[in-house]
């Protein structure tokens, strides 16, 4: 009998375990050398595919100024909607809501998504002024109070997606390394601190979001790449496995956080809380461009999205895990290039939601000129590279994903995306609005306002049962 090393992977609930098992071709190695040699053939590996991923970043950084085409911003969203988060949706949704629950759900926040984002890229160019940010459309609409509230909502939103890229990032790495390791020594909190090495020699040499062109057939591909074998082996292990339960564990009242906290993850997974600035890029007519790109994300781009996360389910049922490329079993090859074309995809996707950030620093402290100056590079090694590290060591700290996607959900998506958008399309568009759709837009923000409020209550209740079953820096 071969002895298995699990990685034991949280669920969202904190009451069971999915494990990660060493394949048998894991243990045909020597005694003497059972660390040295698989170690170094995973750092080979993954040096060869970091040196090729930067020499492309340093390659490609041109810059472009509202030139983008509506297909470019609609490929920005999709790798958005279609990111490493992907890989824990039928763990941290489908498990809470069951097939009914999870697919009505899923369907109804498509829609509400795509019609709150319409808003706010109606208002783009509001009273003739385009807003490149989405804290300044909010100082023209209601004062400059409003610019530091949607500031901090905006930054506390995309800190914590980048939190939970992090994570998914060293738990991508973490499974690829025991796939060739026998004796697991590493703990996930190193896997953090590579991850987030990796993410600040990405943001050192990609400027500015109109950087990303290439990097946007890179990221789709790398999507692909994980959802397709994800999605296929998942399936081989479905048709092989006896029937699954479907049900959903826990008593009442965990049962009633759980779908609380999963309902907040639906509308996470669909909105990225930047769209002024994606729009920003993009050339004239900005606003029938946004609208096309929306329709391309909320239509082609979500089918990946939709066949993995259900696939997921399916196959693993009630065991289904937070990253589920650890529930997969198939060839070592195979699970290996899926695991780091998921960790390349997180290190592009973090960059995407971090830009806000780096655009404000940037502003704030007019750092102009080449992106490669002496001044520009330094500033961005400083800047950039202390945020990643902030961020990096809270990843480590708290590593829950499920967790932090309910409380982003809660603290800031249903905010900005949902209650602010319809609260500034009826202060700006008041006048032209029929009384049945103010009424529409009061019932949209009031709903939101109560669910935003009650998942960010589930949101912490899960944090804290967490934070009692494992210490800080848990290998979870």
């Amino acid at each position: 009998m071969i002895k298995r090393e699990p990685n034991m992977i949280a669920d969202v609930e904190g009451d069971g375990f999915s494990t990660v098992e060493i394949p048998q071709t894991a243990h045909q190695i020597s005694t003497g050398m059972v660390f040295i040699y698989p170690f170094l053939r995973f750092s080979f590996l993954l040096g060869f595919f970091l040196i090729v991923f930067l020499l492309f970043s340093f390659k490609f950084w041109c810059i472009g100024e509202i030139t983008d085409s509506w297909f470019q911003a609609g490929v920005v969203l999709t790798s958005g909607v279609n990111s490493v988060f992907v890989l824990g949706y039928s763990g941290t949704i489908m498990v809470h809501l069951g097939w009914i629950g999870g697919v009505v759900g899923l369907v109804l926040a498509t829609a509400i998504s795509l019609y709150a984002n319409m808003l706010v890229a109606k208002l783009h160019e509001f009273r003739g002024k385009r807003h490149i940010r989405y804290r300044d459309l909010a100082a023209e609409i209601y004062g400059r109070k409003a610019y530091y509230l949607t500031w901090a909502l905006q930054y506390v939103n995309l800190f914590m997606i980048n939190i939970g890229f992090l994570i998914l990032g060293a738990s991508s790495l973490k499974a690829c390394y025991v796939l060739f390791v026998e004796e697991v020594t590493m703990k996930l909190p190193y896997f953090t601190a590579i991850a987030g090495f990796v993410c600040i020699l990405f943001a050192i040499s990609t400027p500015n979001l109109s950087s990303l062109r290439v990097w946007l057939a890179c990221s789709t591909i790398l999507s692909l790449i994980y959802i397709v074998v994800a999605s296929v082996l998942a399936a081989k292990d479905g048709m092989n496995a006896p029937p699954r339960d479907y049900s959903i564990h826990g008593t009442t009242a965990s049962k009633i956080f759980s779908i609380i906290g999963a309902s907040s993850n639906l509308m996470f997974a669909f909105n990225t809380g930047m769209v002024p600035e994606i729009q920003a890029t993009l050339r004239q007519p900005a606003v029938e461009n946004m609208l096309k790109a929306l329709y391309f994300q909320f239509t082609i781009g979500v089918v990946p999205m939709y066949a993995i996360i259900f696939i997921g389910y399916w196959a693993y049922g009630a065991s289904a895990s937070t990253y589920l490329l650890s529930n997969v079993s198939g060839p070592v090859w195979v699970k290996a290039a899926a695991n780091i074309a998921a960790f390349l995809q997180s290190v592009i996707a973090l960059h995407i939601f971090a830009s806000p950030a780096y655009e404000y620093m940037d502003t704030k402290f007019k750092i102009t000129g080449g992106a490669f100056e002496l001044k520009s590079l330094t500033f961005r090694i400083v800047a950039r590279g202390g945020y990643l590290v902030i961020s990096s060591t809270v990843s480590a700290l708290l590593p829950f994903l499920g967790d932090f996607e309910s409380l982003t959900g809660a603290l800031s998506t249903f905010p900005l995306t949902f209650i602010l958008a319809s609260h500034m399309y009826l202060v700006a568009k008041k006048s032209s609005l029929s009384s049945l759709q103010q009424s529409w837009l009061w019932l949209n923000i009031v709903f939101f306002s109560c669910m935003s409020i009650a998942a960010t209550v589930a949101a912490i209740r899960l944090i804290v049962v967490d934070s009692k079953k494992y210490h800080v820096f848990a290998d979870v």
